[in-house]
């Protein structure tokens, strides 16, 4: 898939505040310090996300206008670092009602540290998502930033934690932003759900 166009269309804070049109929506999710906006830059090949040292950054759901045909949906993380009890309630709240409701949302992205071993949070997430019939597929993040092995190591703890949950295990991509690994695949995958809907 060749991006041509970006656009910027609005942020929201719920669900009735979410664009009224019927494009697809491609929604992107981790945990904070997963490196959701460089994927999400590397994928449309120039800054939207705003990328932070500090975790925890994005607070609404950011719209971007991809190709004039589908969204790409810019989620909050879940594991907030530094924010207050009720902001993070808030948070849940607008991620749970996305999710669960939003009914232009076609695939759920969530994303996975894969230079750390798996993580419950995670792995709560992404059961959570399954028993509530969420589609998603699963974005190994940062394979750059550790050794092969090490990765390699990680990716199949993953699945086999997954795998006492699930008998048909979700895609699972591996990627780095700064490398533009597992970039195409990414959107390969997306125009093809496209093309098939």
């Amino acid at each position: 898939m060749n991006i041509k166009t970006v656009k910027y269309i609005k942020s929201c804070v719920s669900l009735k505040d979410c664009p009224s049109t019927n494009f697809p929506e491609f929604a992107f999710i981790g945990r904070s310090n997963v490196g959701k906006s460089s994927l999400i830059n590397a994928l449309v090949y120039q800054k939207i996300a705003h990328t932070s040292s500090t975790p925890g950054k994005t607070q609404t759901l950011n719209f971007y206008l991809i190709n004039e045909k589908w969204y790409l949906v810019d989620l909050p993380g879940y594991g907030y670092a530094k924010t207050s009890q009720s902001t993070r309630k808030q948070l849940t709240k607008i991620i749970n009602e996305y999710l669960i409701y939003r009914k232009q949302l076609y695939m759920a992205f969530i994303l996975i540290d894969s230079t750390i071993p798996p993580q419950k949070i995670d792995l709560d997430f992404i059961n959570n998502c399954g028993q509530k019939q969420i589609p998603l597929a699963i974005v190994m993040t940062k394979i750059d930033k550790e050794k092969k092995l090490i990765v390699e190591k990680n990716r199949k703890a993953f699945i086999d934690e997954l795998s006492k949950s699930w008998e048909i295990l979700p895609p699972i991509f591996m990627t780095s932003s700064t490398k533009k690994i597992g970039i195409e695949e990414l959107l390969n995958y997306i125009n093809n759900i496209l093309q098939t809907s």
